[in-house]
Order: C-alpha cells, then sequence, then structure tokens
C-alpha cells in the first residue's frame, strides 16, 4: 500500500472512530434525568374550585304602585343607606285625591257635630214633653182637663223621644261614615307615601332599570340593591375533592380582575345537590373582609384548606408516577432505574406530595416531563444531570 493510500486509510478510520463515539454520546448514549431527594417541607393541603362572585343579599327595588318615574337620586354603583329616598313618582292626581279624602273626612265631622247638637235639642224636648205629659195626665185624673188635651200632651212626648232615637241613629252613621273616611285618607295618604322610593337596606345600587319619565309598575325593579356585607364566591368543587371541606374551613379567594392578590376567606355554606352531568358540588366561600369594589358575576378561584402538616418528608409530585395499579417513583441506583412504590399523605398547592413510606430518604429519585417519563423501564440505564 502506496504512503498516499495509508494515509487516506487513516483519516477514514479517524472519521469513522469520531462519528461512532458522537453517535455513542448523543444518539445512543442512555437518557439523561434530573434527580431530587427527600425534603423536609411545611405542607397545606387544599382543594381547589372555580366559580363566581356572587351576592347572598340581592333585592330588586321596585314601586307598590304605577306610577311615572319624576325624579331619580341614586345611581349605580352608590352606597346607599336603609330608608335612603332613591326616586320620585308623580304624585298631582294622589295629592288631588288625597285633599278629596281630607275634605270628606272634615264634612263628616261637621254632620256629625250638627247631630249631636240636634241630640242635646231632642233630649231637651223630650224632657220637656215628659214632664207636660204627666202634668196633663194629673190634671186628668182630677178631672181638670180634657182626655183629647192630655193625649195630644202624650202625643207629643211620644214624638220627642222618638226624634231622639233618630238623632242618636244619625250620630252612630255619622260617625261610621267619619271612620270609612278616615280610612279612605289613610289610604291616600299611604299612596302618596308609596310614590317615594327608598333603599330597603344597606347596599350598593349595581343597576338602575329605569330612567327618568319611565313607568313603574309593581314588580318591576327600577333598582338592583346588593348588600357588600353578603359578597362570597359560589365556587363548584369536584366530588371526589370535598373529603375534609367544612362549614367554617379557612379558604383563599383569587380574583381574576386581581391576579396575584389573595383574599382570606372561610367556607360559610356547602350544597346538598350535586350537578349530575359535571359531578361537582357547589360551595360559597364568603370573603372574611367586605370587598370595597366588587363586581357579582367575575370569574373567582377558591383554595379551601382541608388539612397542613409541618416538616414532613415529601418530594415534588412530578416525581410520582403509577405503573399498574401501584403509585411509586422511579430510583436512579448505579446507573440504572428501579421503581419503587410509596405512601402518599397531603398534597400542597404548590405541586410537593407528602412522602409516608417507601424511601429511606437517601436515593436519588428522578423527575421528569410526561413524555420521558413514558420512556423509562425498571432497569433502564440513564445518566443523572
Amino acid at each position: 500500500m502506496t504512503p498516499h493510500k495509508m494515509k487516506n486509510y487513516l483519516i477514514w478510520l479517524l472519521i469513522i472512530a469520531v462519528a461512532a463515539l458522537i453517535l455513542k454520546s448523543t444518539l445512543l448514549a442512555p437518557p439523561l434525568v434530573a434527580v431530587v431527594k427527600l425534603e423536609k417541607r411545611d405542607l397545606t393541603a387544599e382543594v381547589y374550585g372555580n366559580g363566581t362572585v356572587e351576592a347572598r343579599v340581592v333585592v330588586g327595588v321596585s314601586s307598590k304602585i304605577t306610577g311615572r318615574i319624576s325624579e331619580l337620586y341614586a345611581d349605580q354603583g352608590d352606597h346607599v343607606r336603609r330608608g335612603q329616598l332613591l326616586a320620585r313618582l308623580e304624585s298631582d292626581d294622589l295629592l288631588q285625591q288625597q285633599k278629596q279624602t281630607e275634605a270628606g273626612v272634615s264634612k263628616s265631622g261637621a254632620n256629625l257635630n250638627v247631630d249631636r247638637a240636634n241630640l242635646q235639642k231632642a233630649r231637651a224636648n223630650l224632657l220637656l214633653a215628659e214632664s207636660n205629659a204627666r202634668r196633663f195626665q194629673s190634671l186628668l185624673e182630677g178631672g181638670m182637663v180634657s182626655k183629647q188635651e192630655a193625649e195630644q200632651y202624650d202625643n207629643a212626648f211620644q214624638v220627642a223621644r222618638e226624634e231622639v232615637a233618630r238623632s242618636s241613629a244619625a250620630i252612630e252613621a255619622d260617625q261610621m261614615e267619619q271612620e270609612a273616611n278616615r280610612a279612605a285618607l289613610g289610604f291616600a295618604r299611604s299612596k302618596v307615601a308609596d310614590t317615594g322610593i327608598y333603599a330597603p337596606n344597606d347596599g350598593v345600587i349595581i343597576t338602575r332599570d329605569l330612567e327618568k319619565g319611565a313607568t313603574a309598575v309593581p314588580g318591576q325593579p327600577i333598582f338592583t340593591l346588593a348588600d357588600p356585607s353578603t359578597i362570597w364566591v359560589r365556587a363548584n368543587v369536584d366530588e371526589s375533592q370535598l373529603k375534609g371541606v367544612a362549614t367554617g374551613g379557612n379558604a383563599l379567594i383569587l380574583l381574576r380582575s386581581s391576579p396575584g392578590e389573595k383574599y382570606p376567606g372561610r367556607v360559610a355554606r356547602i350544597g346538598y345537590q350535586s350537578d349530575r352531568v359535571t359531578e361537582e358540588l357547589q360551595v360559597e366561600v364568603a370573603f372574611n373582609q367586605p370587598l370595597k369594589n366588587f363586581r357579582l358575576g367575575e370569574q373567582a378561584e377558591v383554595y379551601i384548606t382541608t388539612g397542613a402538616k409541618k416538616s414532613v418528608v415529601s418530594l415534588p409530585s412530578a416525581t410520582l408516577v403509577t405503573i399498574g395499579k401501584k403509585r411509586g417513583v422511579w430510583v436512579v441506583e448505579n446507573g440504572s432505574l428501579i421503581f419503587k412504590a410509596v405512601m402518599t399523605g397531603i398534597r400542597d398547592r404548590s405541586d410537593v406530595t407528602e412522602i409516608t413510606g417507601g424511601l429511606t430518604g437517601n436515593e436519588q429519585v428522578v423527575v421528569a416531563t410526561p413524555p420521558l417519563s413514558a420512556k423509562l423501564r425498571d432497569g433502564m440505564k440513564v445518566r443523572v444531570k
């Protein structure tokens, strides 16, 4: 072999050797994996739920009577107090009716006074007629007057007595009429009072549903009022996560409008009927401190605390895999993978899980992404980062 051919041969051998080395260290090399060890951490078990901001007390402020709105004194977003005037309806016709009934009360009172005076007069006439009738009856018995004359005075006595009865009946009729007029006056005054629309309780005006000039009818809201002290999150929690969720339990609330801000809360109420389709249950979580600014229907997330432990051994949740029916982790020993079953406890929201058994504490536990984890096998050679 000539020196030139020998040189080319050596060059090709070198190229093949380098290529084989590169291939062995890349495509044919054992996969590279990251590992962690057991660490002690403070863990808090939480249940997740998502829902919306709602108010337990939401009332529609409406009119008791039909009328045209003449004035509005509140608008959306206003904080109002119980009894505060919010709107007024036109009241001209009702005021005229009130004046008419007031005149009726005055008239019936005047009639009553006249009939009382007539009764006093009738009673006086009765006394006089009774005295004359007795006196002429005595004179008749003594033969001093005729029977006809005595009967005239007796008839006058009977007429006077009937007049007293008639006057008494007239007074009773006047009193009943006056009571009816007073009732009508009270009704008329209540109608006039109903033209004022007042806040039934403290709260915030969520919506103003009618404007000045619109006709309000009973039951149709003019305003929608919410009580800020009853604001909570109505969250949906998966049935499988309900263990440990109890009324009064602590929770954290995250609002879409305030990313990164956490509001402390508590479980106020737990539903008793799950959604048969989503298999979720409604849990109402109240804010510990009423929100100054809130929006009903805003998207929110809740994390309900169901347990807490101090200084417990744990691993990132990404280390846990399921093979068959066993829950465990991949451990690197002498460059090879070994599957070890473990027992777990609570899981923290930071994706850390308590390990209650199955490991000694010195193992190198593999942390792998789902694609890589699916390729790992017992006994496989791996390299540790």
